[in-house]
């Protein structure tokens, strides 16, 4: 079964934003992860929350993206992503 990192990003400093995303690309890659979906247009068909950056991860197994998520390397990349974006992360079990 697949593991998948959901995250509804809403940047607010975009210059440091800038140097999170090497360190964060960086940990996925460490840890076998591959973005599915980073940005990119979308359009709204329903609801109304509101606009955000969408980022979909995907990796071998949801013990292998709650490794990730918990690893040094992305820790040291979320400190920085927390001052520079509002977000909410979703850790996610794939279909079996």
């Amino acid at each position: 079964m697949k593991g998948y990192v959901l995250a509804e990003v809403e940047v607010t400093d975009p210059a440091l934003f800038e140097t999170y995303r090497p360190l964060a690309a960086a940990a996925i890659a460490a840890h076998g992860g591959r973005y599915l979906i980073r940005g990119g247009a979308a359009e709204r068909v329903e609801g109304t929350h509101p606009d955000r950056r969408i980022v979909l991860l995907e990796f071998d197994s949801p013990e292998r993206a709650r490794a990730w998520y918990h690893s040094a390397e992305y820790q040291h990349a979320k400190s920085i992503r927390e001052r520079a974006a509002r977000t909410d992360v979703f850790l996610i079990d794939g279909h079996p």
